[in-house]
């Protein structure tokens, strides 16, 4: 490993857990989302392990649809309060917030970011978004929600005038533009963190684009090759390389651990999580959905994996073999999905079943890897020294068995490995990513 590397880990909060069935296991808590004790007591669990943040997403419209296949975007608390009380409740973690340029006022984002980097002294990071929910207009007075341009152009005059504003002092910034008339000043001190850190997500050419001008953490999406991982992360690095912030930026996509002290066990937790999942019907029953929702894509059902899989599976028992002449007549993109049920499960044809067709369908939120302590750490490991990733920020399946599980069988082999700090260096997260404060423009 290079000495000027190191590895980074964030925790991803979604309080029912990232796996579809999460809030169902027995370790689950299935009220998390609103025990602000056990967010804290999670958030204490990641800095006992040195993480370097804590992340917390949000969702500015409630999408009914999404009950069965992703209950944590239903609902959860405003991001600044549970924010307030993680920082209260910890004194090294940094703390992520989601913040929406396109439903917010540049003013009251800069002084909400600004506030809690004060009172996390120097932890606060801002998690810009554009938005994905079109329905999140019909919250906020508007009949539909702007085209990606819009957002894009209006959410970086957002951040420039944040960044104004944390640099004013006392002085006012007079901004004027065709969106925004903001005189200033903050009416706070400069931020300990100078410019609250700055992360920022998405594949679209917009978005890479962002991140690589602005952003001092990139979370990259799924890819489905180890081809396009490495691909994906070249570009953001070379986009940041032309504006001479190449190693400023870091790169950290989603991954979800199956862990367990064996294999088999793991393999065990990863097949109950699933047997746990409420399968879609064959036929979708009327059911309300909201407009503009975001519960789009493959069903969990036989229907969606024979599309998915490119054979017609229809009508088979879900516990029963899949034949291997029927496997030999998947499409490719088939074949890519057996080779993915085949590293999570271990079983190849002749033991692969209807219920991991289903399983496999649906486009996963993150890369799922199930093993021991030893196969996770060995995934994260080739990430980061193929340059796929600087680090990664996890998505436990269930909170907060799994966040557990991670910290305490995952980071002290990475550590033993050289890979992962064993204390903090510093108490900001900028000190965590090795980032300077900006000098006041």
């Amino acid at each position: 490993m290079p000495a000027d590397r190191e590895l980074h880990l964030g925790l991803m909060f979604w309080a029912t857990g990232t796996h579809q069935a999460g809030w169902r296991h027995p370790d689950a808590s299935p009220d998390a989302a609103y025990d602000i004790d056990l967010i804290q007591e999670v958030s204490r669990t990641a800095e006992r392990a040195k993480l370097d943040f804590v992340f917390l997403g949000d969702r500015l419209a409630c999408d009914p649809s999404l009950q069965h296949s992703n209950p944590a975007q239903i609902s959860r608390l405003e991001p600044f309060a549970a924010a307030a009380a993680i920082a209260a409740a910890t004194t090294h973690i940094g703390v992520v917030v989601t913040a929406n340029p396109t439903y917010s006022d540049p003013y009251g984002v800069a002084r909400n970011l600004a506030s809690l980097d004060h009172v996390s002294g120097g932890r606060a990071a801002w998690n810009l978004v554009t938005g994905a929910d079109a329905a999140a207009a019909l919250n906020y007075s508007r009949e539909q929600h702007w085209d990606t341009q819009k957002r894009y152009e209006w959410a970086e005059e957002t951040l420039q005038i944040a960044r104004k504003l944390w640099d004013s002092g006392d002085e006012p910034i007079n901004h004027r533009s065709e969106h925004f008339q903001v005189d200033g000043p903050l009416g706070l001190p400069r931020p300990p963190s100078g410019h609250v850190v700055l992360l920022n997500a998405g594949t679209s050419d917009q978005a890479r684009e962002l991140g690589a001008r602005q952003a001092d953490m990139v979370f990259a999406g799924p890819q489905p090759t180890l081809a396009k991982r490495k691909e994906y992360y070249a570009d953001i690095k070379a986009r940041a390389a032309r504006y001479g912030r190449e190693d400023h930026v870091t790169v950290v996509p989603g991954l979800t651990p199956i862990v367990a002290p064996t294999t088999e066990e793991a393999v065990a937790l990863h097949d109950h999580l699933n047997s746990l999942i409420l399968l879609d019907p064959e036929v979708e029953a009327s059911e309300l959905v909201r407009a503009g929702g975001i519960g789009e894509g493959f069903k969990r059902n036989l229907t969606s994996a024979s599309e998915a899989f490119g054979v017609d599976v229809r009508g088979n028992d879900l516990a029963a073999v899949v034949p291997v002449e029927v496997l030999a007549r998947v499409s490719e993109d088939g074949q890519r999905r057996l080779a993915e049920i085949t590293r999570l499960t271990r079983r190849t044809a002749g033991t692969i079943t209807y219920a991991d067709l289903v399983h496999g369908t649906p486009q996963q939120l993150s890369h799922v890897v199930v093993g021991d302590p030893e196969e996770i750490a060995d995934e994260i490991q080739l990430w980061f020294e193929e340059r796929m990733a600087d680090g990664f920020n996890i998505y436990p399946a269930y909170v907060p068995g799994s966040v557990t599980a991670f910290t305490e069988l995952v980071v002290p082999v990475l550590q033993q490995r050289g890979l992962f700090r064993k204390d903090y260096r510093g108490r900001t997260l900028r000190d965590h990513l090795g980032l300077e404060v900006p000098a006041r423009g």
